[in-house]
């Protein structure tokens, strides 16, 4: 497999690098790495060929786009893809948002707007943190509790920045995949940002939702294809899986999975990465990395040659369904 390799999102024009990377560890997400090692770390994924970079207003409260524009605008724009997201706006304010999963997080107050003020909001203010003039692809982020603002509202919104050109996609950012097949059947997207739900653990979304996007020409791009850790750690102890600590039915699934993977000598997080690739619908896949070394890490793993029939004894054991997707395209 190419992680390198260039895919359009959709029908556009757009194009983004298989392996991309994921900008929520920027923002602090668990731990604060700090300024100088997000400038480096950024410089190692773009110096290993990584051109597709995911952000968020929500990642740290604005420090995740930050980092990224403190990197990217020293680059030509040109040469690489970026994604961030609507449907929150930071107000800066004296009694910040607790947050309980970002490090030192602005001292900023979070609220959900998905109306087309907001999202014209969100996308300059981003572009202002970012010290850049353009976002290639924007996304309506977890609106799970507001889908009529979103269909009715930020789609429409975001639709008109795409014909007037100023946008190059649109889709929406979710850790669910039934609204998203929603907004498949009912609206004109291009892609959709999927955080967790089609893993080596958890493949939710290979029975109706990837049909769908693959029927509409809609690119998949996956987030958290290690579920929050566990595909990437060694098995041991504080064991993540969503962000809490894993059960522990999980965590043998886990080891009956690298135990096969052991077998062909091919470590788990390459088998983690490269499972979501092999499916038609997705374009790309987005884990995060805290450090130059962790990109290194994900390039090679993501580049591993992984024999066929590594996959068809984890499906001969039922670790993982048959109708998933395994050769490599």
């Amino acid at each position: 497999m190419d992680p390198l390799e260039k895919v359009r999102l959709g029908n556009t024009e757009v194009k983004v690098t298989r392996l991309g990377m994921g900008g929520a560890p920027m923002g602090g997400l668990v731990t604060d790495a700090g300024a100088n090692i997000a400038n480096e770390t950024l410089k190692q994924a773009y110096e290993e060929g990584i051109r597709y970079f995911d952000t968020a207003p929500l990642y740290g409260s604005g420090k995740s786009e930050v980092f990224f524009g403190e990197f990217l605008s020293t680059l030509d724009r040109d040469s690489f893809t970026l994604s961030s997201k609507v449907g929150r706006l930071l107000d800066r304010t004296d009694t910040p948002s607790e947050d309980p999963i970002y490090r030192n997080p602005p001292e900023v107050k979070v609220r959900f707007d998905y109306s087309r003020d907001g999202v014209l909001r969100s996308i300059e203010e981003s572009l202002t943190r970012l010290n850049l003039d353009r976002i290639d692809v924007a996304l309506i982020h977890d609106p799970d509790d507001h889908y009529e603002e979103a269909i009715d509202t930020a789609f429409p919104t975001l639709a008109d920045l795409r014909s007037q050109g100023v946008i190059g996609a649109i889709g929406s950012g979710m850790n669910q995949w039934e609204m998203l097949a929603d907004f498949a059947r009912n609206a004109d997207f291009d892609c959709f940002l999927l955080a967790g739900r089609y893993t080596l653990l958890d493949y939710s979304a290979l029975s109706e939702f990837l049909p769908i996007c693959e029927e509409n020409s809609i690119s998949v791009i996956l987030g958290g294809p290690y579920n929050s850790g566990i595909l990437a750690s060694d098995l041991g102890k504080n064991v993540t899986y969503f962000y809490e600590t894993a059960p522990q039915y999980v965590i043998e699934k886990a080891k009956a999975i690298k135990s096969i993977c052991d077998d062909f000598n091919i470590p788990l997080k390459a088998a983690a990465l490269q499972f979501g690739l092999l499916h038609p619908a997705v374009a790309a896949t987005i884990p995060g990395a805290r450090h130059p070394t962790e990109v290194s890490e994900n390039v090679e793993m993501a580049s591993l040659n992984i024999p066929s029939e590594l996959w068809k004894e984890l499906k001969s054991k039922s670790l993982l369904p048959e109708e998933a997707p395994t050769d490599d395209r």
